[in-house]
């Protein structure tokens, strides 16, 4: 049983904002079901998986309650790759049908941290936001 990884390299240009400092939220994208993140964390913890195992890992680490759609997973999933953050190949087994498996790439595990300091920023933002509006509420 033996996993064969392909690499697809593309020029990474959709990250960059030209408004703001890199990294930022309006450069990083797809805020708002926040797949993205939650699969590089999930294929950073994992090693690597196949896309079912993803699939069922995403509501434990979910920002909303929304449920992810696979057909968006695989979309996220593609777009990873097509950015070389993510690697597939086929896991083939003795038995039963192969399966593309994912794993993270170093240039992944960059834009995982590069994930984190965005939305650290979000989450102080967001504080920020909720405080506020405790504030005006006491004062009526």
């Amino acid at each position: 049983m033996g996993i064969l990884m392909k690499r697809k390299l593309v020029r990474d240009d959709r990250n960059r904002c030209l408004r703001h400092p890199y990294p930022c939220t309006c450069a990083m994208g797809h805020l708002s079901r926040f797949v993205e993140p939650v699969v590089l964390l999930i294929l950073r913890e994992k090693g690597h998986t196949h896309g079912y195992d993803l699939s069922a890992s995403l509501a434990a680490y979910a920002f909303t309650d929304a449920e992810v759609e696979r057909a968006a997973l695989y979309r996220t999933l593609r777009r990873l790759e097509r950015y070389a953050y993510v690697k597939s190949g086929w896991k083939v087994a003795k038995t039963g049908p192969a399966r593309r498996v994912y794993a993270l790439t170093s240039k992944g595990e960059a834009h995982l941290q590069e994930w984190a300091m965005v939305l650290h920023k979000v989450a102080a933002s967001m504080t920020r936001y909720v405080e506020r509006v405790a504030q005006l509420s006491r004062a009526g």
